[in-house]
């Protein structure tokens, strides 16, 4: 390729990337939006969590059109071709992990408490691990820190702990208090939802890594931390 056609194809891949980049930052605050409205029992600011799901989808469309544009017309080959198909599969990422946001604002709108002291705060705790995890790897992303994406990968298992612990507290809260079942149910979807969204920053850490390094760590064993 000339210099002008490099410099082209450059400036078309620093913009899908400065978007994706900006979505992910649209889903964390999505993300920590959702947890907020639920630790308040907000319900006003539940709905407009739900409205704001709006704009993720927008935006995975219209970086999946970019990236498709960018391959028809540039054809480009190793590092150039992993980065606009990274790119449309970790909006598609991101585009799920403010569905479950979205999904937590209807849960909050539909309980009739908060929840119990101790389940709420649990479930915070949940939520704010969840939307740290999500913004390490966006930031990693940004960055193209492989070594970061990789710390987010490799920590996957600490949500998933958490999670099961949530569960369990939820579970004997509604076996003490059967009148809580209703709630408890909600609060059990609220959980999963944000062990949903770990995953999904776990799914976003493999392409990050793939992407930058060529290496593909769902191939790889994890090492205990």
């Amino acid at each position: 390729m000339d210099d002008h056609t490099v410099t082209a194809v450059d400036s078309d891949l620093a913009r899908l990337s400065h978007a994706v980049a900006a979505m992910g930052d649209l889903a964390v605050a999505q993300v920590r939006a959702a947890v907020d409205v639920f630790s308040r029992h907000d319900l006003p600011a539940a709905a407009k969590v739900v409205r704001g799901d709006d704009a993720l989808d927008i935006q995975d469309a219209a970086i999946e059109r970019s990236a498709v544009r960018f391959i028809a017309l540039r054809q480009p080959v190793a590092d150039d071709l992993r980065r606009p198909i990274a790119a449309m599969k970790i909006a598609m990422q991101l585009e799920r992990c403010g569905d479950l946001a979205k999904n937590i604002g209807k849960r909050v709108a539909r309980m009739d408490t908060a929840g119990g002291e101790a389940q709420v705060a649990d479930i915070v705790a949940l939520g704010q691990l969840a939307a740290e995890r999500l913004s390490a790897v966006v930031n990693a992303y940004r960055q193209g820190d492989a070594q970061a994406a990789y710390t987010v990968w490799l920590k996957d298992t600490e949500i998933d702990e958490r999670h099961d612990s949530v569960v369990q507290g939820i579970v004997s809260g509604m076996i003490n208090k059967p009148g809580s079942v209703g709630d408890g149910t909600h609060l059990l979807f609220i959980a999963k939802n944000l062990e949903r969204i770990g995953d999904h920053a776990t799914n976003i850490a493999e392409l990050v890594h793939y992407q930058i390094t060529g290496q593909d760590l769902a191939e790889s064993p994890r090492p205990k931390l």
